[in-house]
């Protein structure tokens, strides 16, 4: 599990398809801290570390896990920064929401303007996601977690200060972008109880 508060911007170093996709990502974690079979949140994809070096973990992609993210967008490439946040650990605080780093889908980044210090940004959500976001609600967004400011049908919107744009890859994002979308979980869980409540009734 994770909070989906960013902790790290790692750097993809390497990158080999051999069988399911291998990267090497470059990382400021004391690396002496990690245990190989450790989960990390990548972009908002929960990988499995399989291999460490001084200040690098690789991890091991699934043909699965690249066709639901936007790894299937061929957005991962060698110098490309990535979201990185460990596992939640007993104890630690609750910053964000509770994430689990499984990725639902991929929205689109369709339109960013600046308000003041801070950037607006508009994303259109796949249709069968839509539903799960709700205006101030949460949503995690290539591994941030995120306050939902307004719904229109599919498309939602966000509010980023200049603390997220420095300390995340947000600050290199671009209208077009795809993007990693985790939906909240107390979301879904409440649609599928309205759902179980109109069929039962």
């Amino acid at each position: 599990m994770f909070t989906g508060i960013v902790t790290d911007m790692g750097q993809i170093v390497e990158l080999e398809q051999r069988g399911d996709l291998k990267a090497r990502i470059k990382t400021n974690y004391d690396t002496d801290t990690i245990d190989i079979g450790a989960s990390i949140a990548c972009d908002g994809v929960c990988l499995t570390v399989v291999a460490l070096g001084d200040d690098w973990f690789e991890v091991e992609i699934s043909a699965e896990t690249v066709s639901v993210t936007n790894l299937g967008r061929n957005q991962w490439h060698i110098g490309k920064r990535v979201n990185l946040e460990r596992a939640l650990r007993l104890g630690d605080e609750l910053g964000g929401h509770i994430v689990s780093g499984h990725v639902d889908g991929v929205a689109e980044l369709i339109a960013m303007r600046d308000e003041g210090d801070s950037t607006r940004m508009t994303f259109q959500a796949p249709a069968d996601l839509a539903r799960f976001i709700a205006p101030k609600g949460s949503v995690t967004l290539n591994g941030t977690s995120l306050t939902v400011n307004e719904v229109d049908a599919n498309t939602f919107g966000i509010n980023l200060v200049p603390h997220t744009k420095q300390v995340t890859t947000w600050g290199q994002s671009k209208v077009g972008d795809p993007i990693n979308l985790e939906i909240d979980t107390l979301a879904r869980y409440v649609a599928r109880l309205a759902e179980y409540q109109n069929t039962t009734s």
